[in-house]
């Protein structure tokens, strides 16, 4: 995933929100976290589908078995087609979103966001969003050669479209009462920190200004972003906890209820921008991002990211459950 500025959180009570005047792209400074205790719940039973996280693994490795998704490339190209003819099988409506924008060095980018809807005449609509482009350069690897290499970004990237694809597919065998929408941000990935945070999340930037229709609003919104590898750690993030509080409690206190608190943590990170960061500015939807959170790292991302290790190799399904099952109570338990 492109992104992200993530900024220090120092000297601030436990999830409250922060003057974040500055920001730093995707390559994380260390934050703060805090701690709160986590609601002691019983299990409920399911209100809707069981979502399958063995076929979600499956959408992931047809993924990457296009090659590196990277814009204008033939594998962009490719992936999209079978994006959209495979929502259109779950789905109601499948729109396309084509516009040409400017990378960080100039060169035209052909951005292309893929929209699939349930419930396409609903009112009350949630958004249910990841970024499915590849980045082109694996620049956090630690072998230098490699700086320049398209990654496969199954985590970063296909790993929250492959939770939207279950999704769907466990959501038309029984359809939500409320309207929601599937969106395949493109070109999130192609930024560069020295270059600004506006060089990352081209396709989220332009959908939150030119929506797929015109008018469109939604209650609010949950963003996927590396939510399949082994060990995966989500806490609160800066900008969800600022613009959506309600929403990053609503889908984690889900989680605690279904048993997952080995990975909804009821922490404080820093802030990331993210797509949700447009989201929340431009579009004025309430959006929250479930992001991998690791403490191991300098960059405060899993090891892999941004490196040619992001592979089918660092995928989990019990992730995958924990992360699709959570999404799936939530929006069952909408009326």
């Amino acid at each position: 995933m492109n992104k992200k500025l993530i900024l220090v959180l120092l000297m601030i009570a436990p999830f409250m929100s922060c003057d974040n005047t500055t920001s730093t792209n995707k390559t994380a400074d260390e934050g703060s976290v805090q701690t709160e205790n986590q609601p002691n719940t019983v299990k409920p039973k399911l209100l809707g589908p069981v979502f399958s996280s063995d076929t979600a693994y499956k959408y992931i490795e047809i993924q990457l078995a296009f090659g590196p998704r990277v814009c204008n490339s033939s594998a962009h190209t490719k992936c999209g087609d079978y994006l959209v003819a495979e929502f259109k099988k779950f789905t109601d409506r499948v729109m396309e979103q084509k516009a040409s924008a400017k990378n960080w060095d100039g060169k035209a980018i052909q951005m292309r966001n893929i929209i699939a809807s349930i419930n396409p005449n609903a009112s009350e609509r949630v958004v249910i969003a990841a970024h499915w482009d590849s980045r082109p350069y694996a620049d956090n690897d630690p072998n230098p050669a490699n700086h320049n290499q398209a990654i496969l970004a199954a985590d970063d990237g296909a790993s929250g479209v492959a939770v939207m694809l279950e999704l769907a597919r466990i959501m038309k065998q029984q359809k939500p009462t409320i309207g929601i929408d599937f969106v395949c941000f493109d070109a999130e990935d192609l930024g560069k920190s020295e270059h600004g945070s506006e060089s990352y999340c081209l396709g989220s930037q332009f959908w939150s200004r030119v929506k797929h229709v015109p008018g469109y609003t939604a209650k609010y919104g949950i963003l996927l972003d590396m939510v399949g590898a082994h060990n995966a750690k989500f806490v609160f993030e800066g900008y969800s906890l600022e613009y959506a509080e309600p929403i990053l409690r609503k889908v984690w206190d889900k989680a605690t209820q279904l048993g997952f608190t080995n990975y909804f943590y009821y922490m404080q990170g820093g802030y990331i921008t993210d797509d949700h960061f447009f989201v929340n500015k431009i579009a004025g939807i309430p959006m929250i991002d479930i992001i991998h959170h690791s403490e191991g790292t300098s960059s405060k991302f899993p090891a892999h990211w941004h490196t040619v290790n992001d592979n089918i190799n660092v995928i989990n399904k019990s992730t995958l459950e924990a992360v699709g099952q959570t999404l799936s109570e939530v929006i069952y338990a909408e009326k």
